[in-house]
């Protein structure tokens, strides 16, 4: 079982803002792979399903981004899952919108809802899909910026973004699973 994380923050106001990538394209795979995320259980809605042949839950902690560990670590726990079979997808503010990187590992760059993940799970061994959402002209103002809806005119370029995102995922849930399988991990679909 894997379980794939949306990072975003719940209700209207946040909606279709940059930080809310992570919920954005959380949503958009979870309707392509026919799951519904409907269950509210862990401090999170999530739904469960297969993609790539896979057993997965998706997920979207309702916690605010800040706090987003305290929903993992309780779908760690109670489903036994390991940091090993996780996959988040958040923003990032260090790629401009549009590019994605994936990352096995490693330090949290700055993103809250990261770090938090890390310090509630006790580690920092889980895969990332960083999704660009550009940074403003002015340094100072990045809490404003990742909370502004993105504009109208980066409709287009936000739908294709959010795809080529859905698409990573899938292509880097089959990488985990071919890596978990050699390792042990417990990662087998």
């Amino acid at each position: 079982m894997y379980l794939i994380i949306g990072l975003g923050n719940p209700g209207p106001r946040y909606e279709l803002t940059r930080h809310n990538i992570g919920f954005l394209v959380a949503d958009s795979l979870a309707e392509k792979q026919r799951i519904v995320l409907s269950q509210g259980k862990y401090k999170a809605l999530y739904g469960e399903g297969k993609i790539e042949g896979c057993d997965v839950i998706v997920a979207k902690p309702m916690t605010y981004m800040n706090n987003s560990g305290q929903s993992v670590k309780l779908i760690l726990s109670a489903l036994n899952i390991f940091p090993t079979q996780v996959l988040v997808i958040h923003d990032d503010i260090d790629l401009p919108l549009g590019k994605i990187k994936v990352k096995n590992k490693g330090g949290d760059a700055g993103q809250l809802g990261v770090r938090s993940i890390t310090e509630k799970v006790g580690t920092d061994q889980y895969c990332r899909i960083r999704v660009g959402v550009g940074r403003p002209d002015d340094r100072g103002d990045i809490v404003d910026y990742v909370l502004t809806p993105f504009p109208e005119a980066d409709t287009q370029l936000l739908n294709e973004v959010i795809e080529k995102a859905v698409i990573k995922v899938e292509e880097t849930l089959i990488e985990m699973n071919k890596r978990n399988n050699k390792t042990g991990d417990r990662g087998e679909c």
